[in-house]
């Protein structure tokens, strides 16, 4: 299940910024990958389905999160992955994307 999840490049960008971030909406993660808001929900509902994230819905947000209950050797494979391939493109510009977001969650919109 864990390397079905990491072998597609919207998934493993998704989950990367999800180690980086403890939780994400759907739209923090649409922009960051710059991406439509359907391919994204497609690809979290995917790991959503396999285990490797749980969501929360929070009005007419969906929030996205590293599921607590992965096995530890599996969060290691994730960390190992982010070490690896954190500075390179575009998971530096995904990061870079969405610290650059405005009207992030938690402020009065989300955009």
């Amino acid at each position: 299940m864990l390397f079905a999840a990491l072998s597609h490049e919207t998934r493993l960008r998704c989950l990367m910024l999800l180690l980086v971030h403890a939780e994400l909406c759907v739209c923090e993660l649409t922009y960051a990958l710059g991406v439509a808001q359907p391919h994204v929900s497609r690809h979290l509902a995917q790991l959503r389905e396999l285990g490797v994230v749980t969501d929360r819905r929070d009005g007419l947000w969906i929030h996205y999160r590293i599921n607590a209950k992965l096995p530890e050797w599996a969060i290691e494979v994730l960390r190992n992955a982010q070490r690896g391939i954190a500075d390179s493109l575009p998971y530096a510009a995904d990061r870079v994307a969405l610290t650059a977001m405005p009207d992030r969650p938690g402020l009065p919109r989300c955009g």
